[in-house]
């Protein structure tokens, strides 16, 4: 499920500001979600983050454990999907304890780092 905080709050930049009123960006974050909802466990996180993302525009970067970085959940896929004025943004996908639900969450103080991770990423890839 997406937290109330993703659609809302304004996260650090991460490939251009975010604008938090920007209309396609929920929508946008919506459709990925709803390509997440049926997953059951069954199938392979990444492989199911991937499509997903890819579904909405967006890329999958890289996925990493959680353990230690946030709570109640197993694995971290970290995405970065387009708002409308071309700008992209970094979301987390997340798969919980349960390794049998995916949520969708913004970037916060305590994942900054991985953000700042995730936009070093990019520009070595944009390299080659």
């Amino acid at each position: 499920m997406i937290s109330p905080e993703l659609a809302t709050e304004t996260q650090p930049p991460a490939m251009g500001a975010v604008d938090p009123s920007d209309p396609l960006l929920p929508m946008e974050l919506l459709e990925l979600e709803l390509s997440l909802e049926g997953y059951d466990g069954d199938a392979d996180f990444c492989d199911a983050v991937r499509v997903a993302a890819a579904r909405a525009g967006g890329e999958f970067l890289f996925d990493l454990p959680a353990e230690g970085l946030m709570e109640d959940c197993r694995r971290i896929a970290v995405l970065r999907i387009p708002s409308s004025d071309s700008q992209m943004r970094i979301v987390l996908a997340v798969l919980d304890h349960t390794g049998s639900e995916i949520r969708m969450e913004a970037p916060e103080p305590e994942t900054a780092h991985i953000v700042r991770f995730a936009d070093a990423f990019i520009k070595v890839l944009e390299r080659f």
